[in-house]
């Protein structure tokens, strides 16, 4: 073979290689292409649930804030009673302010105890003051 032969044999060889090549790095194009899609779906869906933890959290925390602010946080007798002997002590009584501002005159018997009915009549006593004061002349 002459030199002038061969010239266009390695080119042909070139072009040869190059067309089969051209397959295969489209073929791993694709395949990485495709990872890199599920990769942005898979992080779509955490930015998804984070954003939807954040709202779960914001939501409680603006419950939690509503029932504060109407008084009492929504608490129960039990809530408040933690050590479970039916009574709230003066010590249980401060989780709630309102309850720990009136506590005093609560404890009809000065036991340091709240029971249920010692507070269910000063609530009473309380109710029966506001209605028979809302009718009361302006002035006395």
């Amino acid at each position: 073979m002459t030199i002038r032969n061969r010239k266009p044999l390695i080119a042909l060889i070139v072009a040869a290689g190059s067309v089969f090549a051209l397959p295969a790095m489209a073929q791993s194009s694709a395949q990485q292409s495709a990872a890199q899609a599920q990769n942005q779906a898979a992080q779509a869906q955490q930015a998804a649930a984070q954003a939807g933890q954040a709202a779960d959290s914001a939501a409680g925390a603006a419950a939690q804030a509503s029932q504060q602010a109407n008084g009492g946080g929504g608490q129960t007798w039990a809530s408040v009673d933690t050590d479970g002997n039916g009574t709230i002590s003066k010590p249980e009584a401060q989780v709630n302010a309102g309850l720990a501002q009136v506590f005093d005159q609560a404890d009809s018997n000065k036991d340091g105890e709240l029971s249920a009915d010692e507070y269910k009549a000063y609530v009473a006593a309380q109710q029966g003051k506001a209605a028979s004061g809302s009718g009361a002349q302006p002035g006395n």
